[in-house]
């Protein structure tokens, strides 16, 4: 490293705000707030960006675990970065066990992904099939943002609906992901709740969800509302 470049944590204590640190603490309660700087997310960004191509991301990359939440978020948008499929999934693969928030789970999607579809889908369902809350969070996530387009199929519904776990984070990305296919793909989902084919928490927080995106049609959402 030359003289002049800074360390990501250097550059992150450098922006640093502590009045922001106790707002963020309060979101993410499951972690302590020693771990938490106080970095606005585009700020985050920005110093991704700063050290991507340069020697202290391949020594960041490299250095988990991170003793920060906020290094945990820019290793994830480094990681978002990387253009070659193999080499994404690789680093995925090496971060995953080191998430242990939402936020860190759910602010990065690798770009290379939505051009390997086929090659993806295996792994994610491997990702869903996981004992770790926030890789199988992560996976039913990709599941989400990726097959729920031209590229759905029916089937994927039941990866979701039948994960198990107690965990309120896990259950909730099961309800976003329900609430997210009765905007896009309504019919195949609505089954799910007409046959209360999810928990009693997860079916009611599904349809909350729904009833509150703007994606779902005013005609749905009554009919949702009916299948509290």
């Amino acid at each position: 490293m030359g003289a002049s470049e800074k360390t990501v944590y250097e550059l992150l204590e450098a922006q640093r705000d502590e009045a922001y640190r106790e707002f963020q603490s309060k979101l993410v309660p499951n972690i302590s707030a020693d771990t938490i700087l106080g970095v606005r997310t585009p700020a985050m960004r920005a110093i991704a960006k700063q050290v991507h191509g340069t020697a202290e991301e391949e020594r960041f990359l490299a250095a988990l675990p991170h003793a920060f939440y906020e290094e945990n978020l820019v290793h994830f948008f480094l990681i978002a970065m990387i253009r070659d499929f193999d080499r994404c999934v690789e680093a995925v693969e090496r971060f995953l066990p080191y998430i242990d928030c939402w936020p860190v789970c759910d602010q990065s999607s690798p770009k290379v992904f939505a051009k390997n579809h086929e090659r993806l889908l295996p792994l994610i369902r491997r990702w869903i099939a996981s004992s770790h809350v926030y890789t199988a969070r992560f996976g039913m996530r990709m599941l989400m943002n990726e097959f729920l387009g031209e590229d759905f199929r029916p089937e994927f519904l039941s990866w979701v609906a039948e994960k198990q776990g107690e965990d309120y984070y896990l259950r909730m990305m099961v309800a976003w992901y329900f609430a997210t296919a009765l905007a896009k793909q309504y019919d195949a989902s609505v089954v799910y709740l007409e046959e209360h084919r999810l928990e009693p928490w997860t079916h009611k927080k599904a349809i909350q969800k729904a009833i509150e995106s703007f994606r779902v049609s005013e005609e749905h959402k009554a009919y949702l509302r009916t299948l509290r």
